[in-house]
């Protein structure tokens, strides 16, 4: 059908903030779990700026008992006079205008932090209800708005007790968070701890008044950054114990780094953060940084003889083993890239960062000779490592060659050339394998079937992981290398790789050595979104001719209940993915129609390298220390010790 009467009736006009109910997907990112959070992040942000810009030293964050959520600083409190242009409070303004506020260059902030800048507004408009306090002036002054509108105009009551600034209450809006509005404690901890660490001397407080879940906890380091490198190498072996550390500012940039080279570690973790936000995809400010270490560690290599004359220079790769790492810059007009937009563009700041971090990592060396050495020594072996993982890499290509196919011959291959459309299964056994080759999609889902128990990369060097059978058999598959040079993103064959192991003690084992190997060595598929955890059913419930799947104990709990008293019922538990015929398979597990997949995406970078070191690296008495701290809340009955 086609409309022809089309005129000007039909242009729909979204004024105020009707277009942020109308599309709140395009302001917040989405309106399920990560949305919901993202409505305290944008509050807290604004306290942060007053912190940023020197007005502010403590944020108060609480979830009340309601569900409801209040962010307190003690910043200059929002303007409350009348703004020129729209002949209502700044404070209104600021509430009921999008993209209004001090940061658009009217001098209120010389650097802002958030990802989006879409402000209070937003939040405005996303909420049942906001309540807004502003002490300024001597005076308190008051104003709420529900679902985007002023309810009254904005009241002041003298308060001399109370000095400067601003208390922000909401309650997010069920008819916008379909899926619920029940903030993750956790979720918001982590993200407050990284503040804090990366706003040196701002302390933060954090309560859940919830009656379920009583708890406070403060957020506070004098130290920044420096604390935030330390408390990711507490179970490592630091190289030298004092982290380099420089700040400086150029052009109106800020830069702030923290550096410490560890023994036990084989690979990098370097944290990138651009006005607050942190980018997971990189930017200038990284590239710069790992341009000067290379740099300038080489040039100091070869003052101190460590390299001769006609030695090959060392690689980052090699510089940077070991390295734990935070660099934080602040800059006026962020320009942010990708389609996370967690890739800094600004182009000038690789040449600042290279600049302050050049003379501050040259002074330092200088003057701590021993460290120098250390850390070269340490880079001289991994070049070593890399040369005999290379020789070793060349061996599996020419064997590749000469056996006509790059492919492992284990692997069912999909139809289909296309990766964004394209799956594959990594499974153990060839009983598992078997069940899955039959059961699949051949057009689109590829398996592979991997014998054993693959190589802990944690405790191992690249030269062991190139003979590894079953790893190279996993990089081969996926068309990657690992690290640096030979790690091509874009060479991909599948946009999803969907680890399936068996539910029992081994099957969580060996997820977990994939999960290892996929963290440190092709970090990008993790951090992209391309690694998934297949979620086969625990039990299969018969009564008559009617079965159910369940995927958990209270599943299967929840639908006996539904049975009558006394009923015949039998109960299949799959141990094991081969115990299930292929149509089963298929049905439960790799019909996208019906499955289950979680997607391994990290909240908490620091948290997550600082557990993978615990569980999976050389020293025990960290992991004795974890399984005695928080065995007691976990179900070890199976842990196999």
């Amino acid at each position: 059908m086609t409309t022809t009467n089309y005129g000007a009736d039909q242009i729909q006009v979204l004024e105020g903030l009707e277009p942020v109910r109308k599309r709140p997907g395009m302001y917040i990112g989405s309106t399920g779990p990560k949305g919901l959070h993202h409505l305290v992040y944008e509050v807290v942000d604004n306290a942060i700026d007053e912190a940023l810009a020197g007005y502010c030293t403590h944020i108060e964050i609480d979830i009340n008992a309601d569900g409801s959520v209040t962010v307190v600083d003690n910043g200059r409190g929002i303007p409350t006079d009348i703004h020129p242009t729209t002949g209502r409070s700044a404070l209104e303004t600021v509430l009921t205008v999008l993209h209004a506020g001090g940061k658009f260059g009217g001098g209120g902030y010389k650097v802002s932090g958030g990802l989006h800048g879409v402000g209070v507004s937003v939040v405005n408009a996303l909420s049942e209800w906001v309540e807004v306090k502003v002490w300024r002036q001597g005076k308190e002054h008051f104003q709420r708005f529900e679902r985007g509108n002023p309810i009254g105009s904005l009241a002041a009551t003298p308060n001399e007790e109370h000095s400067t600034g601003t208390q922000v209450a909401f309650l997010p809006d069920t008819q916008i968070f379909k899926d619920g509005i029940e903030f993750d404690y956790h979720t918001l901890a982590s993200r407050l701890k990284e503040l804090a660490y990366l706003n040196a001397g701002v302390r933060i407080t954090f309560g859940d008044r919830r009656a379920d879940s009583l708890k406070e906890e403060q957020f506070y380091y004098e130290g920044g950054i420096r604390e935030y490198v330390t408390y990711m190498t507490t179970d490592k072996t630091p190289l030298h114990d004092e982290i380099i550390y420089t700040s400086g500012e150029k052009n109106d940039v800020q830069v702030e780094v923290a550096l410490q080279w560890c023994v036990d570690a084989y690979s990098d973790t370097l944290l990138g953060f651009a006005n607050n936000i942190r980018t997971i995809d990189g930017g200038t400010h990284l590239e710069g940084l790992k341009a000067v270490l290379t740099r300038t560690l080489n040039s100091v290599a070869r003052k101190r003889n460590k390299l001769k004359e006609g030695d090959s220079n060392l690689g980052g790769e090699n510089i940077r083993e070991g390295l734990t790492g935070v660099i934080s810059v602040k800059v006026p007009d962020p320009e942010f890239e990708g389609q996370t937009k967690t890739k800094l563009g600004n182009t000038e700041v690789r040449g600042i960062v290279d600049t302050l971090v050049g003379e501050a990592l040259t002074e330092f060396l200088e003057f701590n000779p021993g460290v120098a050495d250390s850390v070269i020594e340490k880079a001289v072996q991994a070049f070593k490592a890399a040369e005999a993982a290379r020789r070793a890499r060349e061996l599996v290509r020419r064997k590749s060659v000469l056996e006509s196919s790059t492919l492992p011959g284990k692997l069912a291959d999909c139809s289909s050339k296309d990766p964004s459309e394209s799956e594959i299964f990594i499974v153990e056994g060839d009983s598992a394998g078997g069940s899955a080759k039959q059961g699949r999609d051949r057009r689109f889902q590829a398996i592979l079937p991997l014998r054993g128990k693959i190589l802990n990369i944690e405790k191992t060097d690249d030269a062991k992981i190139y003979k590894n059978t079953e790893i190279q058999a996993l990089i081969t598959a996926l068309g990657l290398g690992i690290k640096g040079d030979d790690f091509d993103i874009s060479s991909l064959r599948y946009h999803r790789v969907v680890i399936m192991t068996d539910a029992d003690v081994d099957g969580a084992h060996i997820r977990t050595l994939l999960l290892t190997f996929f963290y440190r060595y092709q970090r990008d598929l993790v951090d992209q979104g391309y690694i998934y955890i297949a979620c086969p059913p625990l039990y299969k419930l018969e009564r008559g001719k009617n079965h159910f799947y369940c995927y958990s104990d209270r599943e299967l709990q929840g639908q006996i209940s539904q049975f009558p008293p006394n009923a015949n019922y039998t109960i299949q538990r799959f141990k094991g993915l081969g115990e299930m015929m292929p149509q089963q398979l298929w049905d439960t597990t790799m019909n996208p129609e019906t499955r289950t997949m979680k997607r391994v995406h990290i909240e908490d970078a620091a948290e997550a390298d600082r557990i993978f070191t615990v569980l999976m690296g050389d020293r025990v008495a960290p992991r004795r220390e974890f399984i005695e701290t928080y065995g007691t809340k976990l179900d070890l009955t199976d842990l196999d010790i």
